[in-house]
C-alpha cells in the first residue's frame, strides 16, 4: 500500500476524547465495533470460561487441535469478547485453529488485578483440561496476555505454545519514550488519555507491578512471542522496549514493524494490504507453534 493509503487509514481515526465518563466511552467503541460483521462462516456462541464470561468464535472449518484465547483491547475500561471476536474471528479462519474471546471485567468497576484473575482463571480451565493455547490480545489485551503467562508461570501451571501481541500496552507507568515523540502522529491516542485509562485501572496500585506493566517482568520462561506494532502510535516503545527486553532475556521473539501504520492496525484489513499479510503471519504463527514447529523471520 502507499503512503496515501496509509494515511488514509490513520484519516479514519480521530483522537480519544478526555474527560468522557466510562460508560460514555463504552457505548462510542460498541457503536463502531460491537456490532462490525464477522463473516457468514462465523457463529458466536455464549460459554464460560474458569467462570469468566466468553464467546466462543466458531468459523467453518476451523476445527484444528488447540485454541486461541482472545483478550481483547480497550485500555482496560471498554470492549467486550464481541470487539474481541473481530480479530479472533480472521485469525481462526486464517490458522484453523478456534478462538475463545474473553469478557474479562472491566475498570474502573474492577481495577487491577480482577482483569488478570480473570484471564489466569480461563486459561487454567483451558491447560487442566488439556489444551495446547496461543495466547492472543491487542492494545491493553496483549498487555493482559503477557500478565497472563507471568502468573501462570507464578502458580506453577505450564505455559501456552506461544502468544501473539498486537500494539500491547506494556507500561501503565507510561515511561516509553514513544508516548511523547509519536503523539504528533497517533491518530487516536495522546499521553492524556493514556493517563486517564492507566488511572481508571490502576486503583492507587503501583503502575510498575510486573502485572499490570509486563515490561518491568524478569520474562525467562515465556514461550515465543510475536509482536506487531505500527509506528503511528504512541505504544510504538511498549512494542521496541518489551522486544528488547525479550531477546535479552534469550526469549524466541518476532518483530513485525509497519511504518506509518496506527493502533491495532489488523483491523483496517480489506483496506490496507499490510493488515491482511500481518493477520497471515500471526495465523502462520499460531498454527505453527500449535504443532510445535519454529516459527523464524516472520515466515512459516
Amino acid at each position: 500500500m502507499s503512503t496515501e493509503e496509509r494515511a488514509a487509514a490513520r484519516g479514519m481515526m480521530q483522537k480519544a476524547e478526555l474527560g468522557r465518563t466510562p460508560e460514555e466511552q463504552r457505548a462510542g467503541f460498541d457503536e463502531l465495533f460491537a456490532s462490525r460483521p464477522l463473516g457468514d462462516d462465523v457463529k458466536l456462541a455464549e460459554r464460560t470460561l474458569g467462570g469468566v464470561p466468553a464467546l466462543d468464535v466458531r468459523v467453518d472449518g476451523a476445527d484444528a487441535d488447540g485454541v486461541i484465547l482472545y483478550l481483547h483491547g480497550g485500555s482496560y475500561v471498554v470492549g467486550s469478547a464481541r470487539t474481541g471476536a473481530n480479530l479472533a474471528a480472521p485469525l481462526s479462519r486464517r490458522s484453523g485453529v478456534p478462538a475463545i474471546s474473553l469478557d474479562y471485567r472491566l475498570a474502573p468497576e474492577h481495577p487491577f488485578p480482577a482483569a488478570v484473575h480473570d484471564a489466569l482463571a480461563a486459561y487454567r480451565e483451558l491447560v487442566e483440561g488439556g489444551q495446547n493455547v496461543v495466547i492472543v490480545g491487542d492494545s491493553a489485551g496483549g498487555g493482559l496476555a503477557l500478565a497472563t503467562m507471568l502468573a501462570a508461570r507464578a502458580e506453577g501451571l505450564s505455559q501456552p505454545a506461544g502468544a501473539v501481541l498486537l500494539s500491547p500496552w506494556t507500561d501503565v507507568s507510561l515511561k516509553s519514550p514513544s508516548m511523547d515523540s509519536r503523539g504528533d502522529d497517533d491518530p487516536l491516542f495522546s499521553r492524556a488519555n493514556m493517563a486517564e485509562s492507566a488511572e481508571f485501572y490502576l486503583g492507587g496500585a503501583d503502575a510498575t507491578n510486573e502485572l499490570a506493566s509486563p515490561i518491568f517482568a524478569d520474562l525467562k520462561g515465556l514461550p515465543p512471542l510475536l509482536v506487531q506494532v505500527g509506528t503511528a502510535e504512541i505504544l510504538l516503545d511498549d512494542s521496541l522496549r518489551l522486544v528488547a527486553r525479550a531477546a535479552e532475556q534469550d526469549l524466541d521473539v518476532s518483530l513485525d514493524v509497519i511504518a506509518g501504520a496506527p493502533h491495532v492496525f489488523q483491523y483496517f484489513a480489506g483496506f490496507l494490504s499490510e493488515a491482511d499479510e500481518a493477520l497471515d503471519r500471526a495465523a502462520a504463527f499460531i498454527k505453527n507453534r500449535l504443532a510445535g514447529t519454529g516459527f523464524v523471520g516472520g515466515v512459516a
